[in-house]
This record gives C-alpha cells, structure tokens and sequence, in this order.
C-alpha cells in the first residue's frame, strides 16, 4: 500500500486542512505531510500548481488526488476500513452524514466572523443574530448527537468519526473567541482538546509562527 501524502495550509488558520489532518493522525494512517503557506505568493503557486482548485487541503495518492475535505474523509474511510470513517448503524449514519454535509456547506457567517485562530484566546462578546444563530445550530447538534449517542462514547456518534473531523475547526473557533457552552457541548469540546492528535495539531500551530494581522486583530 503506497503511502498517500496531504498537502496542508497554515495550522494556525486552515480550518479544511485540519479536518482530515486530525482525522489520519487520530487513526494512526501513515502519511505524508506537506505543509505550504497560504499567505505568500510562492506557497500560493505551488498550490496552484498541486490542486486542481487551487486550495487546500488535497490528499495525493499514488496517481490519484482528491481535494476538498469532506471528499477526502470519505476516501480515507473507504481505504483505512479500519478506522471506521462513519457509525456502523445506518440510521446513526444517515445523521452523521447530514450533519456533516451541513457544516461542509453552510454556516458562512461563523466561518466570516469567528476565523480559526489557535493561537488565539479572546474575550467573549455579543455577535450579530446572523453569527448567533449559526453558533446556536452547532450547539443544537452537538447536544442532540451526544443526548442519542452518549453511552457509546464521548464523542458526537460515541467513536470519533468524520462527523468529529468535520467540526473539530468549530472546537478551535468556539475557545478562541470564548463563546459559552452548555455542560453537554462544553463537555464534548473537551473530549475533542483532549484528543492527541489535537493538541499535536495545537503544538504545530504555534510553533510555525507567520501572523496574518487580518485574522489575527479581529
């Protein structure tokens, strides 16, 4: 079996290039990482140059490469059986799958106002309706998987799952800009930061330093 490598951004700031990131270390996949800056003009070629799309993250294996985030988890649970990419009952996984999908297409005014920053903690503050609702929605699903799935683990379907790595950039957003939780979704937050391949993730980010004051000052 040939040993796929992932092309990643910034671990400060790529909310996508985590995804599949944490979701490979977590299950012990052998890879390949390559890390490229998306905030200087030659990090930006050589991802033109790699990416059919001109972004991150993209898993190349062998010939094939896939790009897109949720497309590479669903590679990765198809060639990686072992790590059991989504819940095995068909129902859990119909949710799963929905609420994957959700977070892979929608909330854009959360992504806009609270940008990944791991580096970053700042105080909580009142957000527009827009953003409150969209942060609302992630806590509703959050404690509505954990209240169906909370005897099978502490994780959304009870294992870690695609579900997991699709919303481990919500986790970073939510403690960067201090937003509060009820006990049942802080307590799954902390199951998520406890995760090794998180905090390895965490570690990265602030040792790669590169600033983006855009990002950075809000």
């Amino acid at each position: 079996m040939t040993r796929p490598t992932l092309v990643i951004g910034n671990r400060n700031y790529s909310s996508w290039s985590l995804r599949p990131w944490v979701f490979m270390r977590h299950h012990g996949i052998d890879f390949e990482e390559r890390r490229l800056s998306l905030y200087t003009d030659a990090g930006k070629a050589e991802i033109r140059a790699l990416s059919p799309t001109g972004l991150v993250p993209l898993l190349v294996d062998g010939a094939l490469k896939v790009w897109d985030s949720l497309a590479i988890l669903e590679y990765l649970a198809e060639r990686y059986p072992h790590a059991q990419g989504w819940p095995d009952d068909a129902r859990a996984r119909a949710i799963a799958r929905s609420v994957s999908a959700e977070m892979h297409a929608g909330f854009r005014s959360l992504r806009k106002s609270l940008p990944m920053n791991v580096r970053r903690i700042t105080p909580a503050r009142k957000w527009p309706a827009d953003v409150q609702g969209e942060i609302d929605r992630v806590i509703a699903i959050w404690q509505d998987c954990r209240g169906r799935f909370a005897d099978a683990g502490p994780f959304l379907f009870g294992r870690f799952t695609i579900a997991d790595a699709m919303y481990a950039p919500v986790v970073w957003r939510f403690a960067t800009y201090s937003v509060p939780l009820p006990a049942v979704a802080e307590a799954y937050a902390g199951a998520m930061h406890a995760l090794p391949a998180m905090q390895a993730w965490r570690e990265a980010a602030h040792a790669e330093g590169e600033p983006v004051p855009e990002y950075d000052e809000i």
